[in-house]
């Protein structure tokens, strides 16, 4: 299997490091879903090949619902997937369910723009 460099596995132990602290250099697109879940079985892979094709323009954080359950209830995920922008350590926007892939790369470059966006200002202060 060929390596995903901008995929993560994220858990209880290194969520702060891989999601929260990462999101200031990139944005971070937390996938929250279950094995068991369809829809995450269709979504997950779809949104690996988007981190593939944005080569490093966000990272990919995915989260076992089942094995991570703090980190599901601490962001409010009633329904799986549950996908999350982080941009600078703060959460921008969310989805909940299966969504066509022209929507993941709008959801995807609203979140790049907003994370420029907040870089710039960061910069300029």
């Amino acid at each position: 299997m060929k390596p995903k460099p901008f995929v993560v596995d994220a858990d209880e132990s290194n969520f702060e490091d891989s999601v929260v602290a990462r999101s200031h250099q990139v944005p971070v697109l937390l996938d929250i879903g279950a094995e068991w879940c369809g829809p995450c079985r269709v979504l997950t892979p779809l949104l690996e090949r988007l981190a593939q094709d944005y080569a490093g323009r966000f990272v990919l954080a995915r989260v076992d619902a089942d094995e991570n359950m703090r980190i599901a209830g601490r962001h409010q995920a009633k329904g799986f997937p549950t996908v999350i922008g982080y941009s600078h350590g703060q959460l921008t926007d969310r989805f909940h369910g299966m969504q066509t892939e022209s929507f993941l790369r709008r959801f995807l470059d609203q979140l790049l723009a907003h994370h420029a966006k907040s870089t710039q200002q960061e910069n300029s202060q």
